[in-house]
């Protein structure tokens, strides 16, 4: 390309994300961008410009030095992200994306003007939870549109969320304002609907009283849709700054490695004989072909043991410790993956949950190279796929909190995935029932919809499939029959086994 054509498109393409460039910025980037494919070049300049986007900027004026970090950081070869095959992402390291309505894209929390996040969050805080909640989901009219009539206004599509402000009376409610509602000839579509919940209201407005004919859920917007709008941030998390989704080597790598599995098992009572006697004959099984994965989740004691607990659970990991030593195949070459459970000892049952203490984990680390003892919730990169573990008995919470139970009880895990994924949210529930430190509710979103979510319930066992993501629930191991699933990435598939 002609170098004045390149000079053009390229301040052009700055200009229209807002960004003015100096002129060694520009003379910097023409020489970079010279050797690139037409075919390319667009691409190439939204990577780059989607980096600079991320940078602390004063002004909207772009040096130099900006612009070749950013250079750089886009012209890094996908090989050296090869070595990150295999991620566990905490919950505190997610990245916090903010919906910007001007702009219409999302911003990293550094260039809004939101505050560094404090555990111990202020009032505007907890506000910030629900109108992202709401702002991820939004369309149709606001509630505002209603309350400045005073003429009835029939069929009417509103978004808001269900609250009960006072005792027996439900209200719906979105950052415009609140009006009551009349739910006596409501129809529900399918779902959990709980207070929290963001739904579709149908119905009419008259004398102040939202009268709904229908309620259901926003619908799920599918990963492949959610990324074709936003591009290439990476929402996720993990050590590139980019999304590994479109990825052709890691593809490629995902794909030809068919062995590859992760083996799913949740409440591993690692102070019963039993559960013990039934991992060793697990490993057994797997010696020869070891699990690139195994994902523990708690509770790891059947009973919180008061001020014996924490002694009695590194008691319990020193055992385990020892059985997964005695199989070298899997010791030097699985990953163990422990993420707590809502009895396991840590600061109460507010999420995102902290991993067990080091002072708990420190021998078996040490004896077991490969482990990782995570948050929860946590997440799992694996080549170009995005995993969400949750370990929360969430299933029967939501159904005592239902508004209205749903009339089919046969088909209350697919009632559940439907709620979480149109949700876009892992605990759509108030807060008094799920408690959430407020400026990390972002690390409980499920958007854009993972590959794989893994709810680790109590609830029976289930694998259900819903707009691309694959939700199971391997059970609890022990009430279950010693039941757990296994998942292979290559053809994402998902086997239930017991032992």
């Amino acid at each position: 390309m002609a170098p004045e054509r390149l000079r053009n498109k390229v301040v052009s393409a700055f200009k229209l994300r807002g960004y003015l460039l100096r002129g060694e910025a520009t003379k910097y980037l023409i020489e970079a961008l010279e050797l690139v494919p037409e075919l390319e070049l667009e691409d190439a300049l939204e990577s780059v410009i989607d980096v600079v986007e991320k940078r602390p900027l004063s002004s909207n004026m772009v040096e130099r030095s900006v612009v070749e970090a950013a250079v750089q950081e886009c012209s890094q070869s996908i090989d050296e992200t090869v070595e990150h095959i295999l991620n566990i992402i905490g919950a505190f390291d997610v990245p916090h994306f903010v919906y910007n309505l001007e702009r219409k894209k999302f911003l990293p929390l550094s260039m809004t003007s939101h505050p560094s996040p404090n555990l111990f969050g202020k009032a505007r805080d907890k506000a910030e939870v629900f109108r992202e909640r709401y702002i991820i989901l939004q369309q149709l009219k606001t509630i505002e549109t209603l309350l400045g009539s005073t003429a009835k206004i029939g069929e009417v599509i509103v978004l808001g969320m269900i609250t009960q402000m006072k005792e027996g009376k439900y209200f719906l409610e979105d950052p415009t304002g609140t009006v009551q509602l009349n739910l006596s000839k409501a129809q529900f579509h399918s779902g959990l609907y709980t207070e929290s919940c963001f739904v579709l209201a149908e119905g009419w407005f008259e004398d102040q009283v939202f009268h709904v004919n229908a309620f259901g859920f926003p619908p799920i917007e599918p990963s492949s849709t959610t990324r074709a709008y936003y591009g290439n941030i990476n929402f996720f998390g993990g050590p590139t700054s980019t999304s590994l989704k479109a990825s052709a080597k890691l593809k490629q790598l995902e794909e030809e490695n068919e062995d590859t599995m992760f083996v799913l098992v949740s409440d591993v009572w690692l102070d019963q004989v039993e559960v013990l006697e039934k991992l060793h004959i697990m490993f057994s099984g797997y010696s020869s072909v070891p699990p690139t994965c195994f994902i523990f989740c708690g509770n790891f004691s059947s009973a919180p043991y008061g001020k014996n607990h924490v002694q009695s659970l590194k008691d319990s990991l020193k055992a385990l410790a020892d059985i997964i030593c005695e199989y070298p195949n899997i010791h030097q070459s699985s990953h163990f993956v422990f993420v707590p459970g809502p009895e396991d000892p840590g600061p109460g049952s507010i999420l995102p949950r902290p991993p067990l203490a080091e002072s708990i984990t420190n021998d078996f680390k040490q004896r077991v190279p490969f482990s990782v003892f995570t948050t929860n919730p946590c997440r799992i990169q694996y080549c170009t796929q995005e995993i969400i573990i949750f370990r929360e008995d969430l299933v029967n919470k939501m159904c005592r909190n239902c508004v209205r139970f749903p009339s089919s009880n046969l088909d209350i895990p697919h009632h559940f995935v439907k709620t979480l994924l149109s949700q876009g949210h892992l605990t759509p529930l108030p807060l008094y029932i799920c408690p959430v430190y407020w400026v990390y509710d972002h690390t409980l979103r499920v958007y854009p919809v993972p590959d794989l979510l893994v709810i680790a319930d109590k609830y029976d066992p289930f694998t259900i499939t819903s707009t691309d993501c694959l939700c199971i629930n391997p059970g609890s191991f022990p009430r279950s029959g010693f039941s757990f699933k296994v998942y292979y990435p290559s053809n994402k598939t998902v086997e239930d086994s017991k032992l």
